[in-house]
């Protein structure tokens, strides 16, 4: 396969912090001999575990580029044992039109992978993520948010892995994200994921959900900001604070074990939760009802739950068409797991 046409203006063996670019060419109207310019930070302290962090994997979700910037500022080479990778603005394209695809060729960075060195931007950069960086990585962080179509609520998220001890390895660095809910996802299509590209090269790998709504909170940036540094200690990379590790947090453990947990909607129109994020839902208990929106009399259609649960994610904008996921119900398996940067039991897995 050629080579990839990005480059890197940083070098990932040098110790010390280092900031740059991935230098990605892009011929256009407005730049003849132009490159998207990707911001990515490096800081390496001798022999160790690398970490991969990642954010607007999504342009429109917020959380992982407000703290991953925070923290490529402010973490010091003398903090870390072994190399911190941080990319706040994955497809940096989709980031800077505030949109969840590329304004460039519409694409989906997270349904691109394994991408193409000779494809689109998105596939270009995809393909640079594939075969340059996630063979440095042991650790790969990916925060996530729901954009401005979905809300959630806040919970740092693993796959159900062929692989025992992969799968343990995973779930430990999951808890000690520490986010108030901890969930094993299902997604609906695997195919493309960078989640699927990472967990096939056998890393350790968490991803996020952490809002929603087209912006970040107090709360959210909050729960990232820890997060991530009890990530990385997780991983050997980063010591705590004094007092940090002992923080008394708890996560509750959520699953997604089929497609029952997503409502779908039939019909478009104006959309009325009956439930709040984080509340008890029963089974066949009216979750949701769309609104007829071209005429006045007609009685709404009500969408009922498939499952008993949590309610843990919802459409968010005010209107719902035809194929958008309505709301998703997750299984409660366990509350009151203490969070902790160090190995968890996970014989409870």
């Amino acid at each position: 396969m050629r080579a990839s046409p990005i480059s890197a203006t940083i070098d990932f063996e040098a110790d010390g912090e280092q900031h740059g670019f991935l230098k990605l060419p892009h011929s256009h109207d407005a730049s003849a001999w132009g490159a998207v310019m990707i911001p990515i930070t490096v800081i390496r302290n001798g022999d160790g575990p690398t970490a991969l962090l990642t954010g607007g994997n999504h342009g429109d979700e917020y959380e992982g580029p407000i703290v991953l910037s925070k923290l490529a500022s402010t973490l010091k080479a003398s903090d870390v044992t072994g190399r911190v990778i941080i990319v706040p603005f994955m497809n940096y394209p989709a980031f800077r039109a505030g949109s969840r695809t590329s304004p460039i060729d519409r694409g989906n960075l997270n349904r691109s992978f394994p991408g193409k060195p000779d494809g689109s931007v998105t596939e270009k950069i995809a393909d640079y993520f594939q075969r340059y960086l996630l063979p440095l990585a042991d650790y790969v962080l990916d925060l996530h948010a729901g954009g401005r179509t979905l809300d959630f609520v806040p919970f740092s998220a693993v796959h159900v892995l062929n692989d025992a001890k992969q799968q343990a390895r995973c779930e430990a660095a999951m808890r000690a994200f520490g986010a108030p809910y901890s969930m094993r996802m299902l997604e609906l299509d695997s195919v493309g994921l960078f989640d699927t590209a990472v967990e096939e090269a056998g890393k350790v790998f968490v991803s996020t959900e952490l809002g929603g709504g087209g912006t970040a909170t107090v709360a959210s940036v909050g729960v990232a900001e820890r997060g991530v540094r009890g990530f990385l200690a997780n991983a050997g990379v980063l010591a705590l604070r004094d007092g940090e590790e002992t923080t008394s947090r708890t996560t509750t453990l959520l699953n997604m074990p089929d497609g029952t947990c997503y409502t779908t909607s039939e019909h478009d129109g104006l959309l009325e939760l009956c439930k709040d994020l984080g509340d008890s839902v029963e089974a066949n208990e009216v979750i949701a009802r769309v609104h007829d929106a071209t005429r006045t009399g007609a009685q709404p259609v009500e969408y009922r739950a498939r499952r008993s649960g949590l309610l843990a994610a919802r459409h968010f904008p005010g209107l719902v068409h035809i194929g958008d996921t309505v709301a998703v119900v997750a299984d409660i398996v366990e509350r009151g797991i203490p969070v902790s940067s160090g190995k968890f039991d996970t014989a409870r897995s």
